[in-house]
Parts: structure tokens; C-alpha cells; sequence
């Protein structure tokens, strides 16, 4: 655990040069050493906190520090989403080669990736411990800021743990009152899950419904995710009050904000962000006098069309036929919960770029062409897909782009970093949680407690959104086709089944999916059917698909061990204390 303890001040504390909901103060170098007596005060308890904030998006560029980016990014586009089937690594076999194992289930505790990540969520609750620790020396701060600063301090080391947890499971917990860097080494031999409930039910009591600056937590955004780490710990009952009480209030009482936009597509346009869906999301911007598009979206920057088109850089994180084929629907409307892998969705693996090319019509879910990039449907405003000259190996990882994380053309240069080496550092914000989610989220409670009824209805609320014409791909060649769920809901089974799968047309690609899968016990036959289909291995039923997944042929998830990560072997080595490593390694690694 040393690998974290450099920044208890010294990256923290740089903060009290000045703050604001950027990382812009990073790139300011202090003119003297900094101490407690410094920061203890309200200027210095402010700029600690939004240190704490500012490393949200998974990356840090100052002080003298440089650390994180794709592998640690708060997206977590590798972590939920390639790992859970969403897509893959992309780009081509050489390029970025930690994640391949990664992706296959093969990885070990060396791989640098994981080194990353748990750097990051640590440095974020070092930072989060650095401002509740100078909080409580400060003599100059009301009790009114001393309630919401522990309450935003609270929360974000409850994020950052929470995202450990997610990760690797067995973590340790850290908190103010470690004061000398033996204390660090902290063992992960005790469930960690009490602490961060209790932090986040802190910041839910305690925040209050409007905040002011955007960015920062308030009641409804802890709730959220209050509610959210209750469900990961199947206290259905619990997470349902909670949950209930964000959908309710957090969209009637004063002050309160929260809706589904019209258009489905405008959660992720940097013109519309901070919207009345965004409950908590991490804030990007650009072309703010910081270097490097710091403050942009610099972990998701390799996500883009190879060469041509938005980004130029570099066909990473391509979706996988799997995600794409969940979204074909019957003539109802509705989804195959079953076997929708059936049938493959057209595509135009190995149509070379100068040929015809005609859109498949089989009717489809229209977020289909919001959350993924397929040949001959519109991109945005960046015209048709062109197919394979956007793809820089199509053997490799097929021929689909990314979109969701994509830019307007019309942005380039304005909601687009001028001065980075790439225009993918966007302003285009990453939201953490998106009232959808909560929706579904309380969906999911709903069946758990037995009220599938309402449940239904809480589904039908989302697909109704995605039902919505004006918020179609205008122009596309595809067929559009979203039906609700009218025949009442009386099977448990059935229901889960349908709410589960709404979460992965709703929030595909957007780093939720192998964290949902592990929490709901399913990851094991899930992903061990997926890997089978999209490296066409024979599969009863069903046709094994065009675009196989070669690299993926000899793939498999162990239960029991790749639930979770390994423990990256340079934090246990680090930890020894008397010769003996005080953090254990995961099962099976």
C-alpha cells in the first residue's frame, strides 16, 4: 500500500494555489513546501476537496505526477465493458496488448493495467481522507460548510472505494485517521462494504438538493449511489426506499431537476450535458488554458474511428456483434431475451470499401445506431459510416466504432481540445449516473420485493423514451422499431430477465456491464456463452457469426476467480511489513 502514500500532501496539497471544478490547478507548481498549518483553513479544505474530485476521470498530470488515463479511466470502458461483452479491446493485436488478457480471462497480477487503476482510486480516497483531515483543524469554516465538506469528502471516498470493491473485491479500507505511512499497510482481509455504505449514507443525509457548483454531489446523486452500492449487496428492500426516494423527490421537490431527456442520443452530446438526466457525472472541459486537454476526456481518447473521421485516433473499444444482435426485436417491438443471437445483424465484415453496400432491414432497437457506429447509417453529423476505412484491423475486432463517447463534427476545435495531439480529448462529460439507470436500478428492486407491476411500468418508462421517433437516427436506412411491455408482468423469472436486459440496451457501452453481471451472480454462463459465440465456437441453436473473434477461440471464465481482478503483485509486494506481504491475493491468482 505505500505505492498511495506520496500524495497525502504532496499531490493534494497543491491544490491551495486555487479551485474549481477542474484539475486546472495541477498544472500550477507550489513556491514553497506546503503543511498542515497551510491547508487548515477554508481555502485549503475547498482546494483538497476538489483535488478530490478532479481525479474522477482516472487521470492526473501535475506536480510532477503523471498518472493513469485509458487503463484507469472512470469510464471503466475496459473493466465493464469490454470484459462483460460490450465490445472489444479494438484497434489491432499489437497495439495496447495488456488488455488482451484482460478481455480473455487470462490475465495475472503483473499486468500494468490493474497497477493503474489502483493507483488512481487510491490517490482519490487519499485525497478525499486529505480534506476531511485538514477539515477538522480549519477554525474558520461555518458549520453549515463543515457539514457539506464532510458530506462531499464522504461521498467521493465512498466512490472511490466502492470502486475498488467492484474491482478486486478483497480491498483495504483507508481512512482520515492514518497518520504515519506503516498505517498504510492495511490488510484486506475485512469486507469493506459497511464502510462505504456508511460513508455514502452520510452524504445522503446529510447533502442538501441543490449544489452550486455543477459537478458537485448533492443528496440526490449520494442516494443514487447509496442506493446503487445497497443493491450490489442485495439489500433489496433497503436500496428500494432509497431509490424510491431519488425517483420521487429528486424530481418534485424544490430545487430538484430530474427527468429522461426526450432524446436519448442527447445524453452524451456536449452541448446538452449537465442535463436533467445527469444525476452524477464526471465534468470535462477543454481549451481551458490547462496543457494537454487535462481536464478533457483523456481516458476514453484512444476511443475513436482509426483515421478519417472524429478523433483520427486509434480504433480501440470496438463493439462486439453480441452487444449488437441484443438489439434486434420482434414484431412487437420487443427484445429476444433468450436467444437473440439467433440471428446476426447485418454487417459488412469483409465488404471492402469501394463496394455496395445495402443496411440490413430487420427491425431493430433505434438506440442500436446511439450507441454503436455501423456502415452505411449515419454518424452523427459525420455522414454515412464508410465502414472498413474507419476500422484499422477489421480481422482483428470487426467492424464496428464506437459512438456514445464520439463528438459533432461541428464541434471540432470548440468542444474538442485544439492544442492536444488528437481531437478525442473532449468536453463531452462521462456521467457516472444518468436518471435511466436509476430508473432501472428501482426496476430492478421492484421485482426483487415482489411488485413486478411496478416494475413493468418503470421499464416501459425508458423504452417509451427509446421509442420516440424524434429521437431516431433522421436519415438512416435501418428500421426503427420499440414496443412496450403490455401483457402484466406475473413471473419473477420473466421479469428479471427483461429488466436485466433493458439495462444492457439502455446503458451499453457505458462500463456497467461485467460489474452487473458478477453482482447478479449470472457472469460465469453469460460470458462464457458470449465468448463461445463470437469466436464461433459451435453453439446448439445458434448460427456462429461472420466476424468471428479468432483471438478469443481458447478464451473462458473460471467462476470462482474471474469474478474479480488480481491484485496488482507490486501493491502486495509493497505492502510487506517484517518480510510478509499484508495484502492477500485473490482467489485462483
Amino acid at each position: 500500500m505505500k505505492r498511495i502514500t506520496y500524495s497525502i500532501l504532496s499531490l493534494a496539497a497543491i491544490g491551495v494555489i486555487g479551485w474549481s471544478c477542474s484539475k486546472s490547478f495541477l498544472d500550477k507548481k507550489p513556491l514553497g513546501q506546503l503543511d498542515a498549518n497551510t491547508l487548515a483553513n477554508k481555502k485549503g479544505v475547498e482546494a483538497l476537496l476538489v483535488g478530490a474530485y478532479s481525479v474522477l476521470d482516472g487521470f492526473i498530470n501535475g506536480g510532477g505526477i503523471f498518472l493513469g488515463g485509458w487503463q484507469s479511466s472512470g469510464t471503466n470502458w475496459v473493466y465493464g465493458s469490454v470484459v462483460g461483452g460490450d465490445a472489444h479491446k479494438g484497434s489491432d493485436a499489437g497495439d495496447q496488448p495488456d488488455i488482451i488478457p484482460i478481455e480473455s480471462f487470462s490475465s495475472t497480477p503483473t499486468n500494468g493495467y490493474y497497477e493503474q487503476k489502483w493507483a488512481i482510486v487510491y490517490e482519490g480516497v487519499t485525497r478525499s481522507n486529505s480534506a476531511l483531515k485538514q477539515l477538522a483543524a480549519a477554525t474558520d469554516v461555518s458549520e453549515a460548510d463543515r457539514k457539506r465538506i464532510t458530506a462531499e469528502a464522504r461521498f467521493l471516498r465512498g466512490h472511490y472505494h466502492f470502486e475498488a470493491k467492484k474491482m478486486w473485491n478483497n480491498v483495504p479500507w483507508i481512512d482520515e485517521t492514518l497518520v504515519s505511512l506503516e498505517e498504510y499497510n492495511v490488510a484486506n482481509t475485512t469486507d469493506i462494504w459497511p464502510k462505504i455504505t456508511e460513508d455514502l449514507k452520510f452524504a445522503y443525509d446529510n447533502l442538501t438538493a441543490t449544489m452550486p457548483n455543477k459537478g458537485r454531489v448533492n443528496k440526490w446523486a449520494a442516494g443514487a449511489m447509496y442506493g446503487k452500492a445497497l443493491l450490489f449487496q442485495k439489500k433489496y428492500a433497503e436500496a428500494r426506499a432509497v431509490l424510491r426516494d431519488v425517483y420521487t423527490n429528486g424530481t418534485t421537490a424544490t430545487g430538484a431537476k430530474y427527468a429522461l431527456l426526450t432524446k436519448f442520443a442527447d445524453n452524451f452530446n456536449a452541448e446538452t450535458k449537465n442535463s436533467t438526466e445527469s444525476v452524477f457525472a464526471v465534468q470535462y472541459s477543454v481549451n481551458d488554458g490547462t496543457s494537454g486537454g487535462d481536464n478533457g476526456g483523456w481516458g476514453e481518447v484512444l476511443n475513436f474511428p482509426y483515421t478519417g473521421g472524429p478523433g483520427t485516433c486509434c480504433g480501440f473499444f470496438q463493439p462486439s456483434q453480441d452487444l449488437v444482435n441484443a438489439f434486434q426485436v420482434d414484431a412487437g417491438g420487443l427484445p429476444d431475451l433468450d436467444n437473440y443471437n439467433k440471428r446476426e445483424v447485418k454487417n459488412d465484415f469483409g465488404v471492402a470499401a469501394g463496394a455496395t453496400y445495402t443496411v440490413d432491414n430487420q427491425p431493430v432497437d433505434a438506440r442500436l445506431d446511439w450507441t454503436v457506429g455501423r456502415r452505411g447509417i449515419p454518424y452523427l453529423d459525420w455522414g454515412l459510416h464508410p465502414g472498413v476505412t474507419w476500422i484499422r484491423d477489421q480481422t482483428y475486432a470487426g467492424p464496428y466504432a464506437p459512438i456514445k463517447n464520439t463528438y459533432y463534427k461541428t464541434q471540432q476545435g470548440v468542444l474538442t481540445d485544439k492544442n492536444f495531439w488528437t481531437s478525442g480529448v473532449t468536453a463531452n462529460n462521462y456521467t457516472l449516473i444518468r436518471f435511466a439507470d436509476v430508473i432501472l436500478m428501482l426496476a430492478e428492486t421492484e421485482v426483487e420485493v415482489g411488485t413486478l407491476e411496478e416494475a413493468r411500468r418503470l421499464v416501459n418508462q425508458v423504452r417509451a423514451r427509446a421509442a420516440n421517433p424524434t429521437g431516431f437516427v433522421q436519415g438512416s436506412a435501418a428500421t426503427y422499431q420499440v414496443g412496450l411491455y403490455t401483457t402484466p408482468w406475473t413471473d419473477k423469472a420473466v421479469a428479471t430477465k427483461a429488466v436485466r436486459f433493458e439495462r444492457r440496451l439502455e446503458l451499453g457501452m457505458e462500463g456497467h456491464r461485467f460489474f452487473d453481471l458478477v453482482r447478479w451472480g449470472v457472469a460465469e454462463p453469460t460470458l462464457n456463452t458470449y465468448l463461445k459465440y463470437v469466436s464461433g465456437r459451435p453453439t446448439n441453436g445458434w448460427t456462429p457469426p461472420v466476424n468471428k473473434r479468432n483471438f478469443l477461440v481458447n478464451a473462458n471464465f473460471t467462476a470462482g476467480k474471474n469474478e474479480y481482478f488480481p491484485i496488482p503483485q507490486n501493491q502486495i509486494d509493497r505492502s510487506s511489513k517484517d518480510g510478509t506481504p499484508v495484502l492477500k491475493q485473490n482467489p485462483g491468482f
